[in-house]
């Protein structure tokens, strides 16, 4: 009887099934990438360049895509944008288990871009519309934690069968999962199409009306996003390099520090989305961004081990407290009758600070040095707490 009940929620909980399930093995799915996709194009015998490139190809189209996936959404709703999405990218990573050339490999990331992109905006869409306002932050924190959990455990999933099968095989694998999830989204989303575009005072392109009209908040909240997801980003590259360069850690003490100090952060995404909904969102995302600047100001000063792994956890718990808080915060300051429209232009700005993280590191770091470029991610993060504090509403309106 209770198997039964429990059993009857799952089946009607409004983003179990359709959502969170199909969004857990899709972090896994990319998580599988993570270790193999560098030893693949290495494996066509190229420059580091080429290697860069081809890692930052699937951010790139994804950062073009998302702006015109609002096109798509309005004229195809949120089911069949989300399955269009997913069928991109499935097929696109099939595809490189035959790919022989590094241009087919980089056009086929791009076109993994482009349905990432798809799928991840009529995601955040079906959330925004079907979780009341109230319950918002926890919805998208417990989103958040299971994007991360994916991520950490893939790519332990990805070595193993990469190392029995061969790296191509992990596409495969990919493509399979890929297909499972492609028929959970088709049979748990109804088709809806999005509501009627709303404006009062104006006419014409919906994209084009949105960004007139919600340029102040997409401007200023939107550069509040671009400095934190700027902080978020660059930690990840910022911790390895210093560890192997600066402190000459080898490289498993340095998986050592990441591993212990994603747990950190996992510990902390569902208290993410308590506070959200119980205090408000600036709650979050101020200790969130401020947390990690002070961390990252703190870590040219770690000497060993034991006092990076420290900074990494501490920078870890800042992180965990923003699961979600920039998925809420865009429904949040999504109008109804635009929302396809405002949240594309929302991930592209996130999107964009989250592409400028590595840039910013290795600019700085080769212009001054590595100590210097993690002082200047960490001014980013004050700047992000300032914006948020002192130009950006609080959202959660409480009865």
């Amino acid at each position: 009887m209770a198997n039964g009940k429990i059993l009857r929620r799952i089946r009607n909980h409004p983003l179990i099934l359709p959502v969170y399930l199909p969004s857990f093995m899709s972090a896994i799915c990319h998580g599988l990438l993570i270790p193999v996709l560098p030893l693949f194009i290495l494996s066509f015998d190229v420059s580091y360049g080429l290697v860069g490139l081809f890692l930052a190809s699937t951010g790139i189209g994804m950062l073009i895509s998302d702006v015109p996936a609002a096109l798509i959404l309005r004229r195809l709703g949120e089911r069949n944008s989300m399955l269009l999405g997913l069928a991109f990218t499935t097929l696109s990573t099939f595809a490189l288990f035959w790919s022989q050339t590094i241009p087919q490999a980089l056009v086929l990331r791009l076109t993994a871009g482009f349905g990432m992109a798809l799928f991840g905006i009529s995601r955040h869409i079906y959330i925004t519309d079907v979780i009341a306002l109230s319950s918002r932050g926890r919805a998208n924190a417990l989103f958040g934690g299971l994007m991360r959990i994916g991520k950490f455990v893939g790519p332990a999933i990805g070595g193993l069968v990469a190392a029995a099968f061969g790296l191509r095989a992990v596409f495969l694998l990919f493509a399979a999962v890929y297909v499972f999830i492609f028929v959970l989204v088709a049979i748990f989303i109804a088709h809806r199409d999005l509501p009627a575009f709303k404006s009062s005072t104006h006419q014409g392109n919906p994209l084009y009306i949105t960004i007139t009209t919600q340029y102040r908040i997409l401007l200023t909240a939107g550069l509040g996003q671009i400095f934190g997801q700027l902080v978020r980003s660059g930690v990840v590259v910022i911790v390895p390099l210093y560890a192997a360069e600066v402190l000459g850690l080898k490289v498993e003490a340095i998986g050592l520090i990441i591993s212990l100090a994603a747990v950190v952060d996992l510990a902390f995404f569902y208290p993410a989305g308590l506070i959200m909904d119980g205090h408000g969102r600036k709650y979050a995302i101020i200790p969130c961004f401020f947390i990690q600047a002070i961390g990252l100001a703190l870590l040219p000063f770690s000497y060993n081990f034991s006092s990076l792994l420290m900074i990494s956890a501490l920078i870890s718990l800042g992180n965990g407290l923003g699961s979600g808080t920039m998925l809420t915060l865009g429904s949040d300051l999504a109008p109804e009758g635009s929302r396809a429209e405002f949240l594309s232009l929302w991930r592209f700005i996130g999107d964009l600070g989250h592409t400028g993280g590595p840039l910013v590191v290795g600019v700085v770091a080769a212009l001054a040095t590595l100590q210097v470029a993690t002082w200047a991610v960490s001014v980013a993060g004050l700047l992000a707490v300032l914006v948020f504090a002192h130009h950006v509403p609080e959202t959660l309106k409480k009865p």
